[in-house]
């Protein structure tokens, strides 16, 4: 060794500690660091669904228990290990928890069935612990992130093959520390001759072309259920796209002791949102999760919703090959008012979505009302869709309420966008003998035709109101028509029309003799192009002809753009076309003509369905009081 080396070894050490004790000085053991608020809220709220990784909480757990290197190394063992000090009485309500978000991470990354199983059930067990044990505090917010487990565990632990759909079976089925026998309740898969045929999760779907999304919170794994009709049949019947929102509930008795088992049982329940909102768990109702948006957006997910709406405007014989024009989202149910959605030309019942979305998720509509659709082929003469929407809503109140004991059933409100205004004010008006008169110089009985064909003219052209509409809704309505219909293009759309045989039959019949008429005849070949055009007289005198007495109206008029309302249009039909006297209201929303997905229309057609449920529940029984309308938007209405 140099002379000198221990001298510097000593003062090498010195600064050392020197340094030690200066940085200690600034960066104490133990601190905090100031973040940001969202920074904190993410440090706080990780979790497996969120991060794909343990909570802080339960990473506490497994700290406690020192299993987080075990757990790191070998996440089975360490749920085995955890799910001991559980069943021996050493763990509570905070271990149970950390268990089903270990199952499910650890069921995520091997796809093992039984752990996602088991977070279905360690959730439950925290969620709804037998009596005597402690539960959760209803500020927990584990609460939330318990029922998430749940609901995914179910959805994965019985998914198919192919992972697209769930398959409830009775059956024993394997977990990580034993078996369960799942004992499955068959009433919910049956139901107002509808049979579930299908189960489509919604829990981890993004939706798409809806304005809103309504999740609403609760218990349990929220579906689409594809249905068909236990025995076939026509006429008024659930449109067979349609989905049914359903909500799945696996329940143990005593979960916390049965997790001590090698043996568990459980019951599967399969629950209709439309239905019902609440289970009984424990002795205490719980709210059902549900999720009606994301199964709304997987009915009208199919192509040939949106397929046919052009098909159904050439072709005037599209709809002959369905089994119901006149179709409902959901099974009926005695005591709701029907209300009657009547699409516009080149359209179709998807349309609604978003004022449908909306609607439905407001409880006051929803358990006093039923939501029907008419279809219909859009290029066939507006009066003979007209008389088809009659006779299907005659025949439907006729199938559902035979002996007449269901008094909504005489309470409809029908709503009809565009050229769906113009079918729905023929269902309320008396034309006596206007419309023929505005036609033709001679009488009705005078001019040759056969006698099924005259009947079907005379259904089209002499007008009664039906008994069962007491209030309709105009949207966008071209009541003395559309400015379009005078474009060159529309003569040459009409041309590529196919029109049903017997509208053309008529047509012919009566062009054998075209100086009995005041308009040509032949143009009955240009279906509802012709209908619309502001010059027809049988428009002209529909617009002129009241609404029946006893029959509440309102318009919902759109206006492009910013100026004065008279003058305005909304890029297919006036002001002055949609205006109509006599209404009980007309409301002015600044929107294109394809206003009933405007939030200030939907708005204006929720306070009147509302007006009417009060009505309507001051004449007959209809359970619990109506809440008061909201005042209707002053900004923009006009009271005539």
């Amino acid at each position: 060794m140099k002379n000198g080396e221990p001298a510097r070894q000593v003062c090498s050490a010195l600064c050392c500690i020197v340094w030690l004790l200066l940085a200690a000085g600034c960066a104490t053991p133990v601190g905090v660091e100031r973040v940001d608020a969202g920074t904190a809220q993410r440090q706080l709220t990780t979790n497996a669904l969120t991060a794909d990784e343990l909570s802080p909480s339960a990473r506490n757990v497994l700290r406690r228990w020192v299993l987080s290197d075990r757990y790191d190394d070998d996440p089975a063992g360490a749920i085995a290990a955890l799910h001991t000090i559980v069943t021996d009485g050493r763990g509570d309500e905070d271990e149970v928890i950390t268990l089903a978000e270990m199952a499910y991470l650890y069921a995520g990354k091997t796809r093992q069935r039984p752990y996602f199983l088991g977070a279905a059930i360690y959730s439950f067990a925290f969620l709804f612990p037998e009596q005597g044990l402690q539960p959760p505090s209803p500020y927990d917010p584990r609460l939330r992130l318990a029922a998430d487990l749940y609901s995914l565990g179910i959805i994965h632990a019985f998914a198919s093959a192919d992972d697209t759909t769930v398959e409830f079976k009775n059956g024993n089925y394997q977990l990580p520390f034993g078996w369960v026998q799942v004992a499955v309740n068959p009433s919910g898969f049956e139901s107002h001759n509808r049979r579930v045929v299908a189960l489509t999760p919604v829990e981890e779907v993004a939706v798409r072309g809806l304005a809103n999304r309504y999740r609403h919170p609760g218990i349990g794994a929220p579906l689409a259920a594809a249905t068909e009709p236990v025995v076939a049949e026509r006429g008024m019947q659930v449109a067979p796209r349609m989905k049914l929102p359903m909500t799945a509930v696996l329940r143990l008795d005593r979960p916390r002791r049965q997790l001590a088992q090698r043996q568990l049982h459980a019951t599967l329940d399969l629950y209709n949102t439309h239905d019902v909102d609440t289970t009984p768990i424990a002795g205490k109702p719980v709210p059902l999760e549900a999720d009606e948006t994301a199964v709304l957006a997987y009915a009208l997910a199919s192509p040939e919703i949106w397929e046919r709406e052009l098909k159904a405007f050439f072709s005037g014989v599209f709809s002959e090959a369905t089994s119901t024009q006149l179709a409902s989202i959901d099974a009926y149910r005695s005591g709701r008012i029907p209300v009657v959605f009547v699409h516009g030309t080149a359209s179709s019942a998807g349309r609604w979505a978003d004022m449908v979305n909306d609607l439905l998720d407001d409880p006051r509509i929803r358990d006093r009302y039923q939501f029907w659709f008419f279809t219909y082929d859009t290029g066939n003469p507006v009066l003979y869709s007209a008389a088809l929407l009659r006779e299907a809503l005659r025949d439907a109140v006729h199938k559902l309420d035979p002996t007449g004991t269901d008094p909504a059933l005489s309470e409809m409100v029908v709503i009809g966008h565009s050229q769906g205004g113009l079918l729905a004010k023929a269902l309320v008006v008396d034309t006596g003998d206007r419309v023929w008169d505005a036609i033709a110089y001679k009488p009705f009985d005078e001019v040759s035709l056969s006698p099924e064909r005259r009947e079907l003219f005379r259904q089209a052209i002499f007008i009664k109101p039906l008994p069962y509409v007491r209030r309709v809704v105009f949207i966008a309505t071209p009541h003395r028509g559309s400015y379009l219909t005078e474009y060159p293009v529309t003569e040459l759309l009409g041309r590529f029309l196919t029109l049903p045989v017997r509208i053309l039959q008529i047509g012919a019949d009566l062009a054998r003799t075209p100086g009995d008429f005041k308009v040509n005849p032949g143009n009955l070949g240009s279906g509802s192009l012709f209908g619309m055009t502001p010059n027809n007289p049988v428009l002209q005198t529909m617009a002129a002809t009241p609404i029946a007495p006893g029959v509440h109206a309102a318009s919902i008029i759109a206006v492009a753009g910013n100026g004065p309302v008279e003058g305005s249009n909304d890029g297919v039909v006036e002001y002055s076309s949609s205006h109509l006297d006599g209404v009980d209201s007309e409301y002015i929303v600044r929107s294109s003509h394809s206003v009933q997905s405007n939030p200030y229309a939907i708005e204006e057609v929720r306070r009147i369905l509302l007006l009417h449920a009060a009505e309507v529940c001051a004449r007959i029984a209809c359970g619990k009081p109506v809440p008061p309308p909201p005042p209707a938007g002053m900004q923009a209405l006009t009271l005539r």
